[in-house]
């Protein structure tokens, strides 16, 4: 259970925001050959997983290759967009100076526009992390996260709406740089969208001709059997991607800031936000892998542009830090984790829903900085 209340002095978070720079730096001059390995070795499995479910749809006719299909194609998918793609569009990589996994040139399996991604996610979800008015990511623009986020009838329909979302999650993340809630409040006007639109339907457009004509109509008479096998591998792969991002930013114990609390916040003061901020999940190796590490979600805000593959070797530095310094280090099973998310979604769509204390993070108090008094 969370303490009401952390009281840190100015001098306390100068002090963390040292320490963890210098396990950054520690991290990043340590890359090498065994990073260079691991990322190509996933690339490669994730090809392979490709391969493999693709030309298992040739037998699908034979409902043990269909189903062995879509499970190789769903591994392949959510690799691509989790492990490599998520991070490699991070600069994660660029130090390699590979240009198949330069930040600014990688495309990934999905339907948003690599160019809206790292906009509308490392510039200003990893900028503003759970600012109202500043994080979209704060319910997508759909749902009520927060009760912060004023009651309205709409939001009855938070579960739906969260269900949804999950299903098409590849959509919605494609859509989110449009800002559709404040085209229909009309405080954004449709052309000032002309050129997102346009690339968000060119590469919804390939996604969709890729996926659900030209592959399916390589295997000929197995046309619709293919085109249902892609769809359940896009499904799988946009519920995992929900669940995995949404256990990092929304169970139980995570924390909202105002723009007024975070108005020129040390480098200090925005590690403490992230860290206040995200919620971990506990498993496998291999779990962490297909998340894409963002199992280890408090560790990727704090340092998203490390390679993920380091997050689980520096997880134990970072809990001890919290516990020195008296901040919430918010882990558990992902059970618990998407379990209090989906109780959250449900609560926050009745206008009485309250949290109980265990939902309630601790309040940071910060210690001004004593100014000596002149003789």
């Amino acid at each position: 259970m969370t303490s009401a209340t952390v009281t840190l002095t100015t001098e306390q978070i100068d002090e963390l925001g040292r320490e963890l720079d210098a396990l950054k730096q520690r991290v990043v001059g340590d890359l090498g050959q065994e990073d260079r390995d691991y990322i190509y070795n996933v690339i490669k499995a994730q090809r392979a997983l490709e391969v493999a479910g693709r030309a298992s749809f040739y037998l699908g006719f034979l409902p043990p290759f269909w189903l062995a299909g879509v499970a190789a194609l769903s591994l392949s998918k959510i690799l691509d967009n989790m492990e490599i793609g998520h991070n490699v569009m991070h600069g994660q990589y660029d130090w390699m100076r590979d240009p198949a996994l330069n930040s600014k040139m990688f495309e990934w399996d999905t339907a948003c526009p690599s160019d809206q991604w790292r906009h509308s996610h490392n510039y200003m979800h990893h900028t503003y992390t759970n600012i109202l008015g500043k994080d979209r990511d704060i319910g997508y623009g759909l749902l009520r996260m927060d009760e912060s986020q004023k009651w309205n009838p709409y939001y009855l329909g938070n579960p739906v709406y969260a269900f949804a979302l999950m299903t098409f999650f590849q959509y919605g993340v494609a859509l989110h740089d449009l800002e559709a809630e404040n085209l229909v409040t009309g405080r954004r006007k449709m052309s000032e969208n002309t050129a997102l639109l346009n690339g968000i339907w060119r590469k919804i457009g390939k996604q969709t001709l890729k996926d659900y004509v030209l592959f399916p109509a390589l295997t000929g008479p197995l046309f619709v059997s293919t085109l249902a096998g892609n769809a359940t591998a896009n499904l799988v792969r946009n519920v995992w991607a929900y669940s995995i991002i949404f256990c990092g930013h929304f169970p139980s114990g995570v924390a909202t800031f105002t723009e007024e609390e975070t108005a020129d916040e040390s480098r200090g003061a925005w590690y403490v936000r992230q860290m206040m901020g995200s919620a971990n999940i506990t498993g496998s190796k291999l779990f962490h892998v297909l998340s894409g590490n963002l199992s280890h979600q408090i560790e990727h805000h704090l340092f998203p542009d490390i390679p993920a593959r380091r997050y689980p070797q520096i997880a134990a530095e970072v809990q001890a830090l919290c516990e020195k310094y008296g901040l919430p280090y918010n882990t558990g099973r992902f059970s618990k984790q998407i379990g209090s998310t989906w109780a959250k979604i449900f609560r926050l769509a009745l206008p009485f829903g309250t949290r109980g204390q265990k939902d309630t993070p601790p309040a940071v108090t910060v210690v001004p900085k004593k100014v000596p008094v002149a003789a």
